[in-house]
C-alpha cells in the first residue's frame, strides 16, 4: 500500500467476468451511488500492487474493478515474476474490456454508466485506446506508459488520441529508463495538436514504476503520494464537470535537471 490506509470497510472479491476473465473487485463500504473505476495492471499482471491500488480507490469512494487482461496466458506466475512478457493488441484489449465494465455495473451501488480508466506501465496506452472506441469513458489516467512507439497490433498513439474526446492525466518520472522526457513532450504535443484537455506532469528523480511500493528499488514514497494527490484532484475535477466540452484546458508541470541525460537512466527493481 502506498501509505497506511484503513481498508477494513472495503468489500473485496475475486470475480469471473462473462468472458472467463478473472478480476479483482473492490467496493467502498459506504452507500452508493459510487463513481466507477477500471484499473489496468502493469506488465506483471493482476498482482498485489494492483489490488492495493484498487482498495485505495475504494477507500476514496470508487467502485473499482481490476481485470486480468492476461487471463488467457497459461503461466501467470512467470508473468508476475517478470520472466514472461505479454503483448496485447488494441483489438484484444477492446474485446476484453466490456466484460469488466458489465461486471462492475452489476456490483451494488456502482456508478451511473460513465467510467474512469487508469492504465499503468504496459497498459498505459489502453485508456486512450478505449476512449477512442467507447462513449462511456469519462477520463483517462496514464501512469508512465502510452508515450512509446506502438508494437505489433497497436494503432499509432496520434491516431488513438485523435479519436478520443475525454480529459487525460499523464504522470511520468524524470528517471524513467524507458520513457524519455522527449517522449513525454511528444505525448503532450500530440494531445495539444488533437486539442484534448490534459494535465501532464514529470516528477523529479522518479524512475519507472515509482508508484509500486512492492518493488523497493523503484518506489519513491514522496513522488508516489504527490502523484496520488494529483490523481485525486484530477478525478474530482472530472466529477465536478471541471472540463467543459466546449473548452480545451492544458496543464504541464515538469521538474527536471538542467543536465538531464536519458542514457543514464537505468532499470530498477
Amino acid at each position: 500500500m502506498l501509505v497506511e490506509v484503513d481498508t477494513r470497510t472495503v468489500q473485496t472479491s475475486t470475480v469471473q467476468c462473462s468472458n472467463g476473465m478473472d478480476a479483482f473487485l473492490a467496493l467502498p463500504g459506504t452507500p452508493g451511488p459510487r463513481p466507477s473505476m477500471v484499473l489496468l495492471h502493469e506488465r506483471y499482471g493482476l498482482v498485489q500492487h494492483t489490488k492495493d491500488l484498487a482498495m485505495r480507490f475504494a477507500t476514496e469512494g470508487y467502485a473499482t474493478i481490476a481485470p486480468n487482461l492476461f487471463f488467457r496466458e497459461p503461466d501467470q506466475e512467470a508473468i508476475a515474476r517478470g520472466e514472461a512478457r505479454v503483448a496485447l493488441s488494441d483489438e484484444q484489449v477492446c474485446g476484453a474490456f466490456p466484460a469488466a465494465v458489465e461486471h462492475l455495473a452489476t456490483a451494488s451501488g456502482a456508478g451511473s454508466g460513465q467510467v474512469v480508466v487508469m492504465g499503468v506501465c504496459a497498459t498505459g496506452r489502453y485508456p486512450l485506446v478505449l476512449a477512442a472506441e467507447r462513449s462511456d469513458i469519462a477520463a483517462c489516467a496514464v501512469f508512465y506508459g502510452g508515450a512509446g512507439a506502438p508494437r505489433a497490433g497497436q494503432t499509432p498513439i496520434e491516431e488513438v488520441i485523435a479519436g478520443s474526446r475525454v480529459p487525460v492525466l499523464g504522470v511520468f518520472g524524470e528517471a524513467d529508463h524507458g520513457i524519455s522526457i522527449d517522449a513525454v513532450l511528444r505525448f503532450r504535443g500530440t494531445l495539444e495538436v488533437a486539442r484534448r484537455s490534459h494535465h501532464v506532469r514529470i516528477f523529479p528523480g522518479a524512475p519507472h514504476g515509482f508508484l509500486n511500493d512492492t518493488m523497493p528499488g523503484r518506489y519513491r514514497r514522496q513522488q508516489a503520494e504527490d502523484a496520488w494527490r494529483l490523481l485525486g484532484e484530477f478525478l474530482a475535477r472530472v466529477r465536478a464537470g471541471g472540463f467543459a466540452e466546449d473548452r480545451v484546458q492544458w496543464t504541464f508541470e515538469g521538474d527536471t535537471s538542467t543536465d538531464y541525460d536519458f542514457s543514464k537512466n537505468v532499470r530498477l527493481e
